[in-house]
């Protein structure tokens, strides 16, 4: 089993914002206009109700050197990971779910070449 955190993670929204904009004192508008985007993703994106996606965190990291597309990426995913495991509704269906005894013998996954 794992252990589920009590406190939910920062999101994304909240790093950038707390992290990056307050002390360089950019504002969103100034913000969106180094990443190319719209402002209202950004918007959106500090005020949790937005996803940062894989073309935002590269974005953000091509605008903050040192900061991967990954550190984002992971950011939102732990956030959702978090969620997913407090919602109440899906509990029942979770608790249902039994590990099994033995492990079924798993095909070798080969990667494409890129």
């Amino acid at each position: 089993m794992f252990t589920i955190p009590v406190q939910k993670p920062l999101t994304p929204g909240e790093i950038l914002e707390r992290h990056f904009m307050e002390p360089l004192g950019l504002t969103q508008m100034q913000l969106a206009d180094l990443l190319h985007v719209q402002r209202r993703r950004i918007n959106e994106i500090t005020n949790n109700r937005r996803e940062v996606t894989p073309d935002t965190a590269i974005r953000l990291s091509r605008l903050f050197p040192g900061v991967s597309p990954q550190f984002w990426l992971m950011s939102q995913m732990r956030v959702n990971l978090w969620e997913a495991l407090h919602n109440q509704a899906k509990r029942p269906e979770y608790e249902e779910i039994s590990a099994l005894s033995t492990l079924p013998v798993t095909p070798t996954v080969r990667s494409s070449p890129v």
